[in-house]
């Protein structure tokens, strides 16, 4: 088990471990044990390091940290997990109420899928801008998953070996835009501000049960939909499994799996992601 956040420390943006104790960034890893991790985390993922990382954690790691000095929990700022991520890939109606809701009929035989550039990036704290003219913008929570191994042509009973970990994310799309035409669907979700991606990382040994976990979207305080990952029209594994047949995976790609519920927004408004064992995700909605 292993949580990792990114946090601005030292003038920039760093990957750190989340402990009881409080926040300990990789540099003091490296500086203080005389260790050699890279301090950013998708170049962690990139260079292979993180299972490395993830194995030296749960076997010897955790109770070598008792002598490292820590930054209180609540006192650090928190940023996006990393800022360009190689793929970013949505997936549409992935849970039975949101697919009949938004279509009147059962769900697709395959899953709906689209990108998102890394242009539409942003984390917790910071901005969700309203394109001007765009007309309604809506907004989903969604369980996103980081990619840890390169895979291609995988099963699904290869799919979660290849999980580096999991993190909240908000998928922005412009709802009339998209109501247009079908198949304007990649221009409504693609604009600057659309994606917000979370600050923390928990490794997939984190979740007994991973069917059981809660994703919920939170709208000016209140939680608006929430569902759990079983009730997913196609689960992880499949979808790891499916994206894989259309394209290499690599570590650092992000999948978004789908949301139980989508809000409007407007300005001045805030918006949220919540799932348990991960930091919160919240951002302030501004024309």
């Amino acid at each position: 088990m292993m949580k990792l956040v990114t946090i601005e420390y030292q003038g920039r943006e760093q990957v750190a471990l989340y402990t009881e104790r409080g926040i300990i960034p990789l540099t003091s890893l490296n500086e203080q044990l005389g260790m050699n991790w890279d301090t950013d985390l998708f170049h962690l993922l990139q260079k292979n390091q993180f299972a490395t990382l993830h194995n030296w954690y749960n076997s010897n790691g955790q109770e070598k940290l008792h002598s490292l000095p820590s930054l209180p929990v609540n006192e650090v700022p928190y940023r996006a997990l990393y800022r360009r991520p190689g793929k970013i890939i949505g997936v549409g109606m992935n849970y039975w109420d949101k697919a009949i809701e938004l279509s009147g009929r059962p769900p697709e035989d395959e899953p709906v899928i689209f990108l998102k550039p890394d242009s539409s990036l942003i984390g917790s704290g910071e901005t969700i801008r309203l394109p001007v003219g765009a007309g309604q913008i809506t907004a989903e929570a969604e369980l996103a998953i980081i990619i840890g191994q390169t895979c291609k042509e995988i099963g699904e009973e290869q799919a979660m070996g290849v999980i580096a970990g999991y993190t909240t994310s908000l998928d922005m799309t412009a709802k009339d835009i998209h109501a247009r035409n079908p198949r304007f669907m990649q221009r409504a979700k693609s604009f600057d501000t659309f994606l917000s991606l979370g600050s923390s990382l928990s490794t997939p040994d984190e979740y007994e049960n991973l069917n059981e976990l809660e994703i919920q979207t939170v709208h000016n305080g209140h939680v608006a939909h929430s569902n759990t990952v079983n009730h997913m029209i196609f689960s992880p594994a499949y979808l790891i499994s499916f994206l894989s047949n259309v394209m290499t995976l690599h570590p650092g790609d992000v999948i978004l799996t789908g949301t139980p519920g989508s809000v409007t927004i407007q300005s001045g408004d805030f918006v949220g992601c919540q799932i348990a064992g991960l930091r919160k995700l919240d951002n302030r909605v501004e024309n």
